[in-house]
């Protein structure tokens, strides 16, 4: 299996294609019938048929590598997964021989886990230029340009006995290049599409992480988020993802936007999965100072907050001006599950608004934010990576210059001109525009509307269901939930509330820092409450159709 996908034919890219047709009334069947199985286990799922001996873990690897090439990289095409690791059937294999000894590592003992191709791998010593499982952030300036180890993360994930079996295809350089982006492309990965519909967008920037859980490629994988880089995608691709309280888990070894906002999380199928993983990836980082705190507030288990009566009790606010209102399917969805919430005993606070919600939608505080801190915490990571690669955010952009034909063929870089353009981060503007952004996230935000209501999370749809995918004029977003949480560094757990026409939709739980336990046991005992008679939604690999 080739360890990466090549770059793609730009007509090839686009799902809208010759082959459009409407949809079919019989229910679609599985891409590759002969991994339906496999790619219908959870994490919990498999620990269960390891220790039974159901199967093994190198079993269950080789069936998701048959699938990536089967669905991923022809039959629907997704262009999920960017690199595989050629050696993790072997991995798997030791992982199984371990077992057998009676060592079982961790809660992930065995079980495949795919990584965000902005988080940093040292399985680079294979093949020359890049190696097994390079970390190019989606761009060619870093492509064959090794990491020296492993993030701490996936150092944690190796521990807890996970098989990193590839790198997930993202929204080249998390997004963040240009304001008028493709969510999904990547000069190196090409377009990552929907697996419920291939003409739409599966949100950005977590793409590929997000689009292989639905699509059972891996049952779990780490995405990162600034803005809804997690919560965007996993509610457009119908799974469930969660973004942590920044400093929760440790940002090092990941090639970063902003010191106050970034971090990863995890994307699961489930919520008690989510948990899982996050119970894995939580904890102190001396290389991260925003971790320090995290040793007094994160736990190594995070699915014992997994109650099927979590929702007795709770107070539930629905904050409608601003995050609620610019998508009719979506509220449609989100409105039934608000009745489902009361149904299981929470009381509902209709509206709970955030005073500053009219002031964060004008500012531009936080793009002040994001692009100063995008260019000194990138050339800082750039000092990590081989001597002969890029040092600087001017390299970059000469580079994307210099390779227009293939970095800037759909859009621009106006983000990282305009992170040129910035002073540094004792810059007055930017000391400004951080506290404005932390007054308006949190004091006057989140927390003055938790407060307010005496509340234990406000709920809200994630985002509106996937958007057609353009690639002439970028995303077309008329909403989201995620900017308030971003600015304030909280959490969000976005959980599947239905689909529209077909297309998943989530209902987002938001608290004020450090709130994961709480918001865990809110969004388990939804997602108990609505999937126990329907099962979890597959996805159609609806082809491009009229209308």
């Amino acid at each position: 299996m080739p360890a990466a996908a090549p770059p793609p034919d730009p007509t090839a890219a686009s799902p809208d294609s010759a082959a459009a047709s409407l949809d079919s009334a019989a229910p679609p069947q599985d891409p590759s019938p002969a991994t339906a199985d496999a790619a219908g286990l959870d994490a919990a799922e498999l620990r269960d048929r390891y220790a039974s001996g159901a199967t093994s873990a190198a079993e269950h690897v080789a069936a998701l590598l048959r699938r990536i090439e089967e669905i991923d990289r022809s039959g629907p095409t997704l262009r999920s997964v960017l690199a595989v690791d050629p050696h993790a059937v072997d991995r798997a294999a030791e992982r199984d021989a371990e077992r057998a000894r009676g060592e079982v590592r961790g809660p992930l003992h065995g079980v495949p886990v795919l990584l965000k191709d902005n988080i940093d791998t040292a399985d680079t010593a294979d093949t020359a230029g890049g190696g097994a499982l390079p970390t190019t952030a989606g761009s060619l300036a870093l492509a064959g340009v090794p990491t020296p180890a492993d993030a701490p993360l996936v150092a944690a994930l190796r521990a807890a006995g996970a098989v990193v079996i590839g790198k997930a295809n993202l929204s080249e350089w998390a997004n963040f290049r240009s304001g008028s982006s493709t969510s999904g492309w990547s000069a190196v990965g090409g377009l990552c599409v929907n697996p419920h519909a291939l003409d739409r967008s599966a949100g950005g920037s977590s793409s590929g992480s997000a689009a292989a859980v639905a699509a059972g490629l891996a049952p779990l994988a780490v995405g990162t988020e600034t803005d809804g880089s997690i919560v965007c995608p996993a509610a457009l691709c119908g799974v469930v993802g969660i973004k942590p309280t920044v400093g929760l888990v440790s940002r090092t070894g990941v090639v970063p936007i902003s010191h106050s906002q970034d971090t990863p999380g995890p994307i699961a199928t489930t919520v008690a999965d989510a948990a899982l993983l996050l119970g894995v990836l939580a904890g102190a980082d001396p290389g991260d100072v925003a971790t320090m705190r995290s040793g007094r507030v994160a736990y190594s288990d995070y699915t014992k907050f997994c109650r099927p009566d979590g929702l007795a009790g709770a107070r539930i606010g629905l904050p409608r001006a601003g995050l609620w209102g610019y998508s009719p399917a979506a509220d449609a969805l989100a409105e039934e599950a608000v009745r489902l919430l009361a149904a299981r005993g929470a009381t509902i606070v209709d509206p709970a608004d955030l005073p500053s919600i009219d002031e964060i939608r004008e500012s531009d505080a936080e793009l002040t934010v994001l692009t100063t801190e995008f260019r000194a915490d990138l050339e800082s990571y750039l000092t990590t990576r081989r001597p002969d690669g890029p040092r600087t955010l001017a390299e970059l952009v000469a580079f994307n210059n210099d390779h227009a034909d293939r970095e800037l063929t759909y859009f621009g870089q106006d983000r990282f001109e305009r992170a040129l353009a910035t002073r540094g981060l004792c810059d007055p503007v930017y000391v400004e525009a951080l506290r404005t952004c932390r007054r308006l996230g949190r004091t006057h935000g989140i927390d003055a509307a938790l407060g307010a209501g005496r509340l234990d999370a406000l709920v809200m749809p994630t985002y509106p269901p996937a958007w057609k995918i353009d690639l002439v004029n970028g995303d077309q977003l008329p909403g989201a939930c995620s900017i308030p949480a971003a600015i304030a560094g909280y959490p969000v757990v976005t959980v599947p509330c239905g689909a529209a026409d077909g297309l998943p939709v989530g209902l987002a739980f938001v608290g004020t820092a450090w709130s994961e336990p709480t918001l865990i046991r809110l969004a388990y005992a939804f997602e108990q409450a609505l999937s126990a008679p329907n099962g979890r939604a597959r996805p159609a690999y609806r082809p491009a159709r009229i209308g």
